[in-house]
Order: structure tokens, then sequence, then C-alpha cells
């Protein structure tokens, strides 16, 4: 049976994909090299919580809170943060694999991408202001009505993004990034 909370646990190599998490609520824990593969997370909240080398993919996020917690190394694909708490989510990816997961409409402003795959990527109406896409590959990412004011696009590679229809104000790019901001002209640009 489920206890309420557990507080500064460390799992390591855990499989709860078949097998349900011990708790509702866990605060300052960290998850190593464990398997969320389809895992029902629904309600569960997870406080300064760091997982790394973990399998998230499909896990279902209905109601899963993400507050202050870090994934580093991790394979989370098609994940669904829009169906996430909102209240105080935050969260931090080094070195993840985040393709086909959506962000629609979420206010996760200054939230730090790095090193990751964010292919096919659902950013349609979310608040990204102050974001960091540092060397990630960002293609085929949606973003359409998508706050992205002082967000940080210098390193990131393949996004294409409509400065048309996005709010990019003070967004930094870099200049091998014009081709993704200039792609709808069909124009050619050459060195």
């Amino acid at each position: 049976m489920a206890t309420d909370s557990i507080e500064d646990k460390t799992f390591d190599k855990a499989e709860f994909t078949s097998t349900p998490l011990p708790a509702k609520e866990f605060e300052n824990c960290s998850f190593r090299n464990c398997d969320f593969a389809n895992a029902d997370l629904t309600g569960i909240v997870f406080i300064e919580c760091v997982f790394t080398g973990c399998n998230l993919s499909l896990a279902k996020l209905k109601g899963t809170s993400f507050r202050d917690v870090k994934f580093k190394d991790c394979k989370m694909l098609g994940l669904r943060f829009d169906q996430c708490h909102t209240f105080g989510l935050e969260f931090r990816f080094d070195n993840c694999i985040l393709n086909h997961s959506t962000f629609f409409q979420l206010k996760i402003r200054k939230t730090i991408f790095n090193k990751s795959q964010l292919m096919e990527v659902d950013f349609n109406t979310a608040d990204l202001t102050g974001a960091s896409f540092a060397d990630c590959n960002l293609d085929r990412a949606y973003f359409e009505n998508t706050i992205l004011e002082k967000a940080d696009f210098t390193t990131a590679s393949n996004y294409t993004l409509d400065p048309e229809n996005n709010h990019i104000k003070k967004a930094r790019f870099s200049t091998e990034g014009l081709p993704g901001l200039l792609s709808k002209y069909d124009i050619v640009i050459e060195d």
C-alpha cells in the first residue's frame, strides 16, 4: 500500500512500469536508471527531485506535479506535459530525448533545455519567456503563438518558426539559425 510521502530517498534501477509508485508525493528524491515507461503517474507530486538515466516514455502525467525537478540523460518520448498540474510547474532537461512530447499552452518561463532532442515537440501557445535551448535539436518542433521573448536559440539547431506568428522580442538567434526564421519565404540563403 502506498504511503502519503517519501523524502530524501534514492531509487536505483526500480521498475514502475507495472508496479505503482510507493507514495503520492516525493520530495528531494533521486531516481537513477528507473523505468517509468507507460507508468501511470497521475496525481503524483515530485518536489526538488532528480531523474537520471530514467525512461519515462509515454508515462501518464494527468495532474502530475513537477516542482523544481531535474531530468538528466532521460528518455521521455511522447509525454503530455500539458496535462500536468500547473501550480509551481518547473523543470530542467539535460541531455534528454523528448521527441513527440507536448508543452501546449504551458507557462514554463526560464525553462532550460540543454543538449536535448526536441524533435516534433509541440510548443504551441506556450509561454517560454527566457527559456534556453542550448545545443538542442528542434527538428519539426511546433511553434505557433508561442511567447519566446528573451529565449536563447543561439546554439539550437533545425528549428523552424515564423516570427510573425510568435512573440520573439529580444530572443537570441545565431546567423546559422536564420534559415529557420525565414523558411516560409522560400528564399535561398547563401554564405
